[in-house]
C-alpha cells in the first residue's frame, strides 16, 4: 500500500489581499431579482442625463450638410476683428481661426440634446473566492496526511452586511469584492454612476476600444480557439449582446464609431476622480480621430502624454512600412490635479561610452580599457564607474563666479560663466571626491550608482505582444502595469470597460488595486474568471503590516513605528529604491567637513611622519599608492596607515551622502514574502438585469458590414423595423421548434399572435403520430437580452390561467437560475434556445439544417450519495447547440469549459465552493508549481474532474451545480440533498 506524503515542515501560507477600508453598495443577486423587481417596479429609476461638451440649439447645425466622411470645422466664438481681417472676411468670406472639433454624420442632432442613458440594476450571477478552492485542496492533502484540517468558512461573511439589511438593496454598504459585470458598458457605468454613487471615485480607466471595422477582430466565439478570422462563417460571434454591440458601433461606419466613442468617454469622465487619468489604448486607424474626440470630452488641456508601446518584435512584411507599435493616449480629469508616479528603467553599463572612468575604493581614479567598457565584469573588485559632467550652471550667477584651489592649481571658470554652486560646495565635493580636472576646466564626478536608473518616458520599445495569449485581442500585461503604477496607489480603483481576457482586473489584482471590469461577450468573461480564479501572485510586503514595518526599518536604519499595524493596503508597499545623489544633495551636506576634519587629524600626522621618512614634501594627492622602490623601512609603517585611514575617510564620507541623499522608490519592485503565495481576492460576476430593447431596423447585419467597410453605402435614414415579435413568429410558423431527441420537432399546425402581457403567441400542435392536439403558449424573449427565471414563471402562470397545455420560452439566453424550471403544475415547460443566426444576413443564416429553435436541455447531473455523511456530484455533459453546424452535443462534457458547485445553497446567492475546469489548458499551473508540498498531486488532479470531491451534505440541505460551456452560456440546476 502507498505511503501518504509527508507534510512539509515548513507549509506556505496562502492568503488573499483585502480592501477592510473600500465598501460598495449592496446589490441584489439573481435569486433576489423578483423581491427587488417588486421595489423597483413601484418606483423606478429615471435615466441620468449627461450634458453634451459642445451643446446645439435644437435645429441648429454646425455645417450646411451632413459630412459623408468625419472632419474638423472650428468651433464658433465670439471675437473682436481687425479692420485688416475684416477686409480678409469681405474679400474671400473665410476668416482663419483656432480651436477646432471633429464633427460626423448624426453629431449636429445627438447635440441637440443630453446624452440619456437607461440605469438598469446589477445581478449578482456568482461570487467567487478563490482562496475558498486552494483552502479546500489543501484540506484533502491534510487529511491524506492527518493533519488539522479545520479551516474558516470565508463565504460566511462574504458581504458582511447585518440578515435584516441584505435585501434592502441599494440602501447599504457591505465590504468590499472586485466585479465582472457582464453588459453594455454605457448602461453599466451609468449604473454604476447613478445608482450606486461611483460618480467621481474611479481613479483610473484602461480603455481598449475596437481599432477598426472589421466584425470579428475584436472578440472570439469559444473559449477553445482564438483563431479568429474575418469573413469567415463559423467563426462568426453569435452573441446577441456581440451583435448589438457591433451594430451599435459600426451600423453607419466610422460616424456610429465616433459617437460610440464618445458616449462611452462622457459617462467614463463622470466617473473619474479630480485626480484620476484615463489611457486608451489604440492603433494608427483610428488615432487621429479619438484624440480629436478626446479633446472634445476631456478638453485638450488636460491631455498629458502620447504613449507609444512596441506591440510585436517581429515584423512580417509590409506594402510600405510593416506596423510594430500601437499607442496609448493619456488624459487627465484634470491635469493640473493628476496622481502621477514615475517609473524606471535600470541604466545600462556595458557597452557605453559615456562611463570612461572609474573610482576605486582606495579613492583613486582611473580610465577604463575598451575591454572594460564592453564588460564590466573585468573592472577591480569594488570599482565605482562614472562619467564627467559639467560644473557650469545654465544661467551666470555672481556669488558662484570664483576662484577655486584643487591639487595645488587655482582654476576659474570659463569667462562669462561661473560654477554650478558657491565656494561652501565646491569644497564639500572636492573633499567627497566628487572632482574631475578636464583640460582647462573641472567637472563633476557624476557615479553610475549616485543614480542608476532612468525615468522611463512615452516611449516604450521594450514591450511586446502578450504571452501565453487566451483571447484574440490580448494586450501585454507589462502595458497595462505601467498605466495602473503610474496613475494609482494600492486601494485606488481601476475600470477596464473592455474586459477581453480580463488583463486590466489580472493586473489591477497584483498591484493591490481595486477593480471592475465589463465586457458584452460571455467567452471574455469565461475567460477573464478562469484566469483571475486560477491567478498566483507574490505576496507584497505592506507597509502597514509587522513585517512591513520592521522591512522598512532595516532599510532605513530607523525604528520602526509603535503604533498598531493595521494591514491598510491603501499605505502601500515596501518598495525597492535607488539614492538620487546630486550635487545640490552634496553641497548641503553638513556632515561632510565634520567627517573630512576628524580624520585630517589621524591623516596629517602619518603624512608627516611619511615625508619624513622618505624625504619629500607630498601633498595629500601625491601620495602614491605603493612606496617606490627602495623606499626605506620606517616609511612602510605611515604609508599602509595614511591609506588604511584615507579609505575609512572616503567610506565614512560616501556612506553619509548616501544616507542624507533623496531616494527614489521603485513602484514596480516591491518585496515579496517568499514563504506566502497570493491569490485573487474575493470577486463578483455580475449582469444587467434582462431587458427588452427596441427592435433594430430591418438592416441585415452583413449589410452593416458591408457599409462600415466601404463596399456599400449606409442608409441615410431609418427604413423602419419589423417587429421582433412577427419575425420570431415567421420562422416558428416554418421550421418549428426542434427537441432534444434529434429526431423529434415540435411542427405547429397553426400559430397567431396572442395578446398576453407575457404570452406572444398560441399554437397548436399534434402530439405524437395520431395523439391528440395540443395547444402551446409561445413566451418571445428579448431581441438583445436574457429571459430569467421569474419571466417564465410569470408567463406559466399566465399559460395556466388561459388553459394552455405547453409553455414554449423562446430565447437568445436564458439566466443559469431557470434551468431547473421544467414544469408549473401539470404546465410542462420547454426552454428553446433561438440561433442567434436569426440576427445575421442570408448569407451567414445559410447553415444547411433548419434549426432555427432548439429546446435548450437541462445538465446532467447525478448526486452520488452512499448514505454517508459526505456526496459527490458526477456532471455527465449538457446539450448544446452548436449555431454554426446545426448539430447537438448531449451526454458529452467535452462541450463543458466549467462547472461550479454551492455545497451549501442557501437560495439567495450561488456561491463557488468547488470549481472545476473540463478544457484542455491548465490555468492551476502557476499555482501547481508554488504549492506543491502543500497540495499533493491527486489534489490538484481533483480539477479537472467530471466528478467532484467528497462534501459534507450540507445543513440546509440544498446544492447548486453551475454548468458552463465554451461559448460562455450557463445552465443551473438546485438539488436537494
Amino acid at each position: 500500500m502507498a505511503r501518504s506524503p509527508k507534510a512539509p515542515k515548513s507549509s506556505k501560507a496562502v492568503d488573499a489581499l483585502k480592501h477592510e477600508a473600500a465598501t460598495r453598495v449592496n446589490i441584489p443577486t439573481a435569486e433576489m431579482e423578483s423581491f427587488f423587481r417588486r421595489e423597483e417596479d413601484s418606483a423606478p429609476m429615471a435615466p441620468v442625463h449627461y450634458p453634451r461638451a459642445r451643446p446645439l440649439g435644437e435645429g441648429e447645425t454646425r455645417t450646411q450638410e451632413e459630412p459623408r466622411q468625419p472632419e474638423l470645422i472650428w468651433n464658433g466664438a465670439k471675437i473682436t476683428i481687425t479692420p485688416e481681417q475684416m477686409q480678409e472676411l469681405a474679400e474671400r468670406g473665410t476668416l482663419t481661426l483656432a480651436d477646432a472639433q471633429l464633427v460626423w454624420r448624426g453629431k449636429d442632432r445627438q447635440d441637440w440634446s443630453d446624452l440619456v442613458v437607461n440605469v438598469p440594476p446589477l445581478y449578482i450571477q456568482e461570487k467567487i473566492h478563490p482562496k475558498a478552492i486552494i483552502d479546500d485542496l489543501k484540506r484533502r492533502t491534510a487529511q491524506k496526511r492527518e493533519a488539522d484540517t479545520d479551516a474558516p468558512d470565508l463565504f460566511s461573511d462574504f458581504n458582511g452586511i447585518a440578515p435584516d439589511q441584505r435585501a434592502e438593496f441599494y440602501q447599504h454598504d457591505q465590504h468590499w469584492s472586485n466585479r465582472m459585470i457582464l453588459g453594455d458598458s454605457l448602461q453599466v457605468m451609468a449604473s454604476l454612476a447613478e445608482r450606486e454613487s461611483l460618480r467621481g471615485k474611479v481613479q483610473a480607466i484602461y480603455f481598449d476600444p475596437p481599432y477598426g471595422i472589421k466584425f470579428n477582430s475584436n472578440w472570439q466565439v469559444s473559449t477553445l480557439s482564438r483563431d479568429v478570422k474575418d469573413g469567415k462563417q463559423t467563426d462568426i460571434s453569435r452573441e446577441p449582446e456581440q451583435v448589438k454591440a457591433f451594430r451599435d458601433t459600426w451600423k453607419d461606419g466610422i460616424h456610429s464609431y465616433l459617437t460610440y466613442l464618445r458616449d462611452r468617454l462622457t459617462v467614463m469622465r463622470d466617473l473619474l476622480t479630480e485626480s484620476g487619468s484615463i489611457f486608451v489604448q489604440i492603433s494608427d486607424e483610428n488615432m487621429h480621430r479619438v484624440r480629436a474626440i478626446l479633446d472634445e470630452v476631456f478638453g485638450d488641456s488636460n491631455f498629458a502624454s502620447l504613449i507609444t508601446f512596441r506591440k510585436k518584435m517581429m515584423p512580417m512584411g509590409s506594402d510600405v512600412t510593416e506596423g510594430v507599435s500601437d499607442y496609448i493616449m493619456w488624459y487627465g480629469k484634470n491635469r493640473n490635479n493628476i496622481k502621477s508616479r514615475p517609473l524606471f528603467y535600470e541604466k545600462s553599463l556595458d557597452g557605453e561610452s559615456i562611463w570612461g572612468d572609474a573610482i576605486l575604493p582606495d579613492g583613486q581614479r582611473y580610465k577604463l580599457t575598451a575591454e572594460e567598457r564592453r564588460n564590466h565584469s573585468l573592472l577591480p573588485k569594488g570599482a565605482s564607474v562614472y562619467q564627467s559632467i559639467s560644473l557650469l550652471p545654465a544661467q551666470y550667477r555672481r556669488n558662484q563666479d570664483f576662484k577655486f584651489d584643487f591639487e595645488g592649481r587655482a582654476w576659474n571658470p570659463p569667462k562669462s560663466n561661473s560654477w554650478k554652486t558657491d565656494r561652501n560646495g565646491m569644497q564639500k565635493a572636492f573633499r567627497a571626491n566628487r572632482i574631475h580636472p578636464s583640460g582647462s576646466t573641472l567637472r563633476y564626478i557624476l557615479r553610475h550608482s549616485d543614480y542608476p536608473v532612468g525615468r522611463i518616458t512615452n516611449l516604450w520599445a521594450d514591450s511586446s505582444g502578450a504571452t501565453q495569449q487566451t483571447y484574440v485581442v490580448q494586450t501585454n500585461e507589462d502595458v497595462v502595469k505601467r498605466c495602473i503604477l503610474m496613475a494609482t496607489d494600492p486601494g485606488d480603483l481601476v475600470l477596464d470597460p473592455t474586459c477581453g481576457s480580463g488583463t486590466t482586473a489580472y493586473v489591477a489584482e497584483q498591484w493591490g488595486r481595486r477593480w471592475i471590469t465589463i465586457d458584452t461577450s460571455r467567452v471574455a468573461l469565461a475567460l477573464a474568471r478562469t484566469r483571475l480564479m486560477a491567478a498566483r501572485y507574490p505576496w507584497y510586503l505592506l507597509a502597514d503590516s509587522r513585517e512591513g514595518r520592521a522591512k522598512e526599518a532595516a532599510l532605513t536604519k530607523r525604528p520602526p513605528a509603535d503604533t498598531p499595524a493595521h494591514n491598510d493596503i491603501r499605505q502601500g508597499f515596501v518598495y525597492e529604491r535607488v539614492p538620487h545623489i546630486t550635487l545640490k544633495s552634496i553641497a548641503n551636506n553638513p556632515l561632510i567637513d565634520d567627517i573630512w576634519e576628524k580624520w585630517q587629524q589621524v591623516l596629517e600626522p602619518l603624512r608627516a611622519a611619511l615625508n619624513a621618512a622618505l624625504g619629500t614634501t607630498y601633498e595629500e594627492w601625491q601620495i602614491p599608492r605603493d612606496l617606490p622602490p627602495g623606499a626605506p623601512a620606517a616609511a612602510a609603517a605611515p604609508h599602509a596607515q595614511w591609506w588604511e585611514a584615507r579609505i575609512a575617510r572616503q567610506s565614512e564620507i560616501d556612506a553619509s551622502i548616501a544616507a542624507r541623499a533623496d531616494v527614489e522608490y521603485l513602484y514596480d519592485k516591491p518585496y515579496a514574502d517568499t514563504s506566502r503565495v497570493r491569490v485573487a481576492g474575493p470577486f463578483t460576476v455580475e449582469s444587467l438585469s434582462p431587458h427588452r430593447v427596441l427592435p433594430a431596423s430591418e438592416e441585415e447585419l452583413i449589410d452593416e458590414i458591408d457599409a462600415a467597410e466601404g463596399r456599400r453605402a449606409p442608409a441615410d435614414a431609418d427604413l423602419g423595423g419589423q417587429d421582433f415579435s412577427a419575425i420570431v413568429i415567421d420562422y416558428l410558423k416554418a421550421e418549428g421548434v426542434k427537441q432534444q431527441a434529434k429526431g423529434d420537432r415540435i411542427t405547429f399546425e397553426s400559430l397567431t399572435p396572442w395578446p398576453g402581457h407575457f404570452i406572444g403567441a398560441s399554437g397548436t400542435f399534434i402530439e405524437g403520430e395520431n395523439g391528440p392536439e395540443r395547444r402551446a403558449a409561445i413566451l418571445i424573449g428579448p431581441e438583445y437580452g436574457t429571459v430569467g427565471r421569474q419571466d417564465i414563471v410569470a408567463a406559466a402562470r399566465e399559460a395556466v390561467d388561459a388553459r394552455f397545455d405547453v409553455l414554449i420560452a423562446c430565447a437568445f439566453n436564458f439566466d443559469a437560475h431557470s434551468s431547473e424550471l421544467a414544469s408549473l403544475g401539470s404546465l410542462k415547460i420547454l426552454k428553446a434556445r433561438i440561433n442567434p443566426d436569426m440576427h445575421m444576413s442570408e448569407e451567414l443564416k445559410n447553415t444547411g439544417r433548419g434549426n432555427m429553435f432548439v429546446v435548450f436541455g437541462e445538465p446532467d447531473v447525478e448526486i452520488l450519495d452512499d448514505g454517508g455523511p459526505d456526496i459527490r456530484v458526477k456532471v455527465n455533459g449538457v446539450d448544446v447547440f452548436d449555431p454554426n453546424t446545426g448539430a447537438i452535443r448531449s451526454n458529452d462534457t467535452a462541450g463543458i469549459a466549467a462547472w461550479f458547485i454551492d455545497t451549501d445553497y442557501n437560495e439567495e446567492s450561488f456561491f463557488v465552493r468547488h470549481a472545476y475546469f473540463l478544457g484542455d489548458n491548465d490555468p492551476y499551473k502557476s499555482l501547481k508549481t508554488a504549492l506543491q508540498a502543500e497540495i499533493d498531486a491527486d489534489a490538484w488532479a481533483t480539477l479537472y474532474s467530471d466528478t467532484s470531491r467528497p462534501f459534507p451534505r450540507p445543513p440546509g440541505r440544498r446544492i447548486a451545480v453551475k454548468v458552463i460551456n465554451h461559448f460562455g452560456d450557463e445552465v443551473m440546476k438546485v438539488f436537494a440533498t
